[in-house]
C-alpha cells in the first residue's frame, strides 16, 4: 500500500514564508500629488512619508580615524570626505592641509598635498570632490584656488578665482563644469551670495540663485536662510534655499524641469539654543552692549539638504528624535516623492552605493570618519 502524503504542514509552512518575505517590505502609501505646468512637474508631498521610520536600516561598518597610535591614521581637523567609484576615502585634513586616502577596507593609501603656495602646495582646504573625470578637486578657499590632482596624486592644475571672492562647495559635472556660491561685494556693506554653474575656466554659465546680505557688525542673526546643491549623474542640479521647503531640479541648460514641495510644521527655536549660540560666541559675559540680535520665532524649512548617487534627497529638519542626538532627515526619491523619515546623528558626507560617510566626534571630541551600510526594505 503506497504511503500517503499529509501536504497540509507543507501549505502552512510556505504561507508563513511568503508572510516572512512580505513582511520584510512595507506597503506604499504615498499621500501627494503630481502635475505638470508649462512644462514644469510639480511633486507636492504631505507632511508624513510614504514608509515608516524602520524602512531604512544602518549599519557601521568602518570607523577611519585613532587619537594614539598610528600617525597615517590620526587627523588634526578633519573638513570634508570625498569617495571613489571603486570606494576608496579620502579624508581632507583642514589644519594638516592634506587628504588620506584608504581602501575600501580602511587600509591607508597615500597622503596627497602638503602647506604651501608652490605648485600641488595648499593653504586652507575647504571642501573636496571627486569628479566624474576620476579628479580630486580641492578647495584651497583661503587662498582662492582650485587645485586639481589624480586619484593616485599626482598634481595636475590650478585654478584661480581672480574675479570672484570665494567658492563654497564647488560639485562637477561630467562636462567638467562647475556648481558653486561665490560671494560678490556690491558695496562695503551689501554683498551678493551668488548659485551658479560655472565652465572649467569659471566662467559662469547660468546663475542658479542670487540673493543680497546687509552686513553690519552691529547685527547678528544666527538662524539665516542657506543654499545647498548636488549634481546627478545626468548633469542635473537639485538645489534648496531653506527659507522654504522646496527643492528645484535644473537640467543642462539651466531650466526648471522639476519642483518638489513638501507640507511641514515650522519648529519654534527654543530659549536654550538662543543661550547657547549666545554662550559660543561671546562666553558667559554674553551679548556686548553694542551688539543687537535679532530672532526669528521659526527656524527655516530644513537645516542641511544632499543628494545621493541616483538622485535621492536627505534633507535634515530641526525636529530631534527621541534619543535626543540624532536630527530627522526627510528622504525624498529621484521622483522627489517623500518616502521616510530616519534619525541620524552625524550629517551625511556623501551617500553613495547606499553606503553613507560621515564625519563624527566621541565623547573627547576626537574625529573620526565612519561608514554605514544603507538598507531599504521597500
Amino acid at each position: 500500500m503506497r504511503n500517503r502524503i499529509n501536504i497540509t504542514p507543507v501549505i502552512l509552512l510556505f504561507s508563513v514564508f511568503v508572510m516572512l518575505i512580505s513582511c520584510q517590505k512595507q506597503k506604499a502609501e504615498w499621500n501627494g500629488t503630481i502635475e505638470e505646468v508649462n512644462g514644469v512637474t510639480f511633486v507636492k508631498n504631505p507632511k508624513e512619508p510614504m514608509y515608516g521610520e524602520d524602512v531604512c536600516s544602518l549599519e557601521e561598518e568602518l570607523s577611519i580615524g585613532e587619537k594614539e597610535g598610528r600617525v597615517e591614521y590620526m587627523f588634526s581637523q578633519i573638513i570634508d570626505v570625498g569617495v571613489d567609484d571603486e570606494e576608496n576615502i579620502y579624508i581632507c585634513d583642514f589644519k594638516e592641509a592634506h587628504i588620506k586616502v584608504f581602501k575600501k577596507s580602511g587600509e591607508y593609501l597615500r597622503t596627497i598635498g602638503k602647506r604651501g603656495q608652490g605648485p600641488g602646495e595648499i593653504q586652507r582646504p575647504q571642501n573636496i570632490y571627486i569628479t566624474p573625470k576620476n579628479e580630486i578637486l580641492i578647495n584651497d578657499r583661503g587662498a582662492r584656488f582650485l587645485h586639481y590632482f589624480t586619484l593616485s596624486g599626482e598634481y595636475l592644475r590650478s585654478m584661480r578665482q581672480t574675479k570672484l571672492l570665494s567658492f563654497i562647495r564647488p560639485k562637477v559635472d561630467s562636462q567638467n563644469n562647475i556648481v558653486a556660491r561665490t560671494i560678490v561685494e556690491d558695496t562695503d556693506r551689501i554683498w551678493s551670495f551668488i548659485l551658479g554653474k560655472f565652465d572649467s575656466e569659471l566662467n559662469k554659465i547660468f546663475t542658479v540663485f542670487s540673493s543680497k546680505y546687509e552686513l553690519s557688525p552691529q547685527t547678528r542673526n544666527y538662524f539665516l536662510e542657506d543654499c545647498f546643491w548636488g549634481v546627478t549623474k545626468d548633469d542635473n542640479i537639485i538645489w534648496g534655499y531653506s527659507d522654504k521647503y522646496e527643492f528645484e531640479v535644473l537640467n543642462r541648460t539651466g531650466r526648471v524641469v522639476r519642483k518638489i514641495i513638501k507640507d511641514y510644521i515650522p519648529v519654534e527655536i527654543t530659549k536654550e539654543e538662543k543661550q547657547k549660540y549666545i554662550r559660543d560666541t561671546y562666553g558667559e559675559t554674553g551679548i556686548p552692549a553694542d551688539i543687537k540680535v535679532s530672532w526669528d520665532k521659526y527656524h527655516n524649512a530644513f537645516r542641511f539638504m544632499n543628494t545621493d548617487d541616483i538622485g535621492k534627497i536627505f534633507a535634515q529638519t530641526y525636529e530631534k528624535a527621541t534619543d535626543g542626538s540624532s536630527y530627522y532627515y526627510d528622504v525624498f526619491d529621484s521622483e522627489g516623492k517623500y518616502i521616510a523619515k530616519i534619525p541620524l546623528k552625524a550629517r551625511p558626507q556623501v551617500l553613495k552605493k547606499n553606503k553613507l560617510y560621515t564625519i563624527e566626534e566621541d565623547e573627547g571630541g576626537f574625529q573620526i570618519v565612519k561608514r554605514y551600510k544603507v538598507t531599504w526594505k521597500y
